[in-house]
C-alpha cells in the first residue's frame, strides 16, 4: 500500500514499482487534496483520508496488505508555522490511524517518508543519522513525532519500520509523464525552471552573504526516482533482516543556489533573471547529508546522480509534456 501515492514522490514510487511487482498488488490510498489521480500510473487507487476509519477498514478488508510506504503528509514549512494544529492533525493523526489498522490486520512493515527538517540547525556537516534532532519548524516536529511513534509500535506490536530522512527531492520521471509542480511552488529547481519558461519574471535568491564559496545557501539534491528506489530497497532489507532503521537520503554533495541556477541556464539555454533579496529567517548556510549508511545497508546506486541529470529530467517535464502537475 502506497499512502499518499498520488503526490510527487509517491507517484514516482508507484511508477518505480510497476514492472517489479504485479500491478494488482499495488494499492494506492490518497485523498487527492494535494495529489492528482492522473499521476497514478498503475495499481488500484482508493480515494479517501487515512484518518477515516471506515475508509481504512475498506482498504485493508479488500486487500491483503503486508507492507506500507507512507508519504501522506502536509509539507509546506511556512504553512506549518502558521497552522501547526493542521499539521499535527494530518501528519501525526493519519499515520497514527494507519498504524492502528496495520496492527489490527497484521501488516508488519512500513517505510516512512521523513525529512531532514528533523535535524533543525545542523551542528556538523555532513549530517549523520546520529546528529541531534532539534526541529525548528512544526513540519519537522510532526515528522519526528511520527518517528517516535514508529519506534514504540515496533516495541509493542513488532511493526518494523524504516524512516527515510531525505533532503531535497528534485527532478522528474524520465518518461516526462509526471514531475514536480506544487501550488504554491516553494522548491528551488521548479522555481528556476518556471523562470526559464517565462512563467515567472525573475527568481528571488534569499541571501548572498552566507559563509559558502559563492555566498548563497548550499543544499543536497536527490533525484525523485532514486528516492523512490530507496523506499523499495528499504522494504527489501526489512523482509530479509526483520529489523527497523533510520537513514539519510541525499547525494552526499551540496550545490549552492548560484550553482543550481547556472546549471539550469546551461540545460535550458535561457537567461533566467535573478534578484538578490534578504535572508529568510531560519535558513541554514549548508545542509548536506551523510549517505554512507544508506549506501552500505540499502545498496543504493543512484541512476540520476548528477545535478545536470536532475535538471534535464525536470526541464523535460516542464517544457515538453507537463501532463500531470503534482
Amino acid at each position: 500500500m502506497i499512502a499518499g501515492g498520488a503526490g510527487y514522490i509517491g507517484s514516482h514510487t508507484v511508477a518505480e514499482l510497476l514492472g517489479k511487482v504485479p500491478d494488482g498488488e499495488i494499492v494506492v490510498a490518497d485523498n487527492l487534496e494535494t495529489g492528482h489521480k492522473e499521476a497514478v500510473l498503475g495499481g488500484k487507487l482508493y480515494v479517501g483520508d487515512l484518518r477515516d476509519d471506515e475508509f481504512m477498514e475498506r482498504v485493508f478488508r479488500e486487500n491483503d496488505i503486508e507492507e506500507v510506504i507512507d508519504f501522506a503528509a502536509y509539507s509546506l514549512v511556512g504553512e506549518s508555522m502558521t497552522a501547526p494544529l493542521k499539521y499535527y492533525a494530518n501528519n501525526v493523526g493519519a499515520t497514527l490511524n494507519l498504524l492502528k489498522h496495520m496492527e489490527k490486520s497484521g501488516a508488519k512493515r512500513i517505510v516512512f517518508s521523513s525529512t531532514a527538517a528533523v535535524y533543525g540547525e545542523p551542528e556538523q556537516t555532513p549530517i549523520l543519522e546520529s546528529s541531534p534532532c532539534v526541529p525548528t519548524n512544526s513540519y519537522g516536529q510532526t515528522k519526528l513525532a511520527v518517528e517516535g511513534m514508529l519506534k514504540w509500535a515496533d516495541v509493542a506490536h513488532g511493526i518494523k519500520y524504516t524512516s527515510l530522512r531525505y533532503f531535497n527531492a528534485a527532478g522528474a520521471h524520465e518518461s516526462g509523464k509526471i514531475g514536480e509542480v506544487h501550488n504554491p511552488e516553494t522548491h528551488l529547481i521548479p522555481l528556476v525552471l518556471q523562470t526559464a519558461n517565462g512563467q515567472r519574471e525573475k527568481l528571488s535568491i534569499f541571501g548572498n552573504d552566507y559563509p559558502t564559496p559563492d555566498g548563497t545557501c548550499v543544499r543536497d539534491y536527490i533525484h525523485v526516482t532514486d528516492l523512490a528506489a530507496a523506499h523499495i530497497a528499504a522494504l527489501k532489507r526489512m523482509r530479509e533482516r526483520d529489523e527497523s532503521g533510520v537513514y539519510n537520503l541525499g547525494n552526499g554533495k551540496g550545490f549552492s543556489v548560484d550553482e543550481v541556477v547556472n546549471v539550469c541556464r546551461d540545460i535550458t539555454g535561457r537567461e533566467i533573471p535573478t534578484e538578490i533579496c534578504g535572508r529568510r529567517q531560519g535558513d541554514p548556510a549548508v545542509l548536506v547529508a551523510s549517505c554512507e549508511k544508506a549506501t552500505r545497508d540499502l545498496g543504493l546506486e543512484p541512476r540520476f546522480g548528477s545535478l545536470e541529470k536532475i535538471v534535464e529530467t525536470a526541464w523535460n517535464f516542464h517544457v515538453n509534456t507537463q501532463e500531470v502537475s503534482v
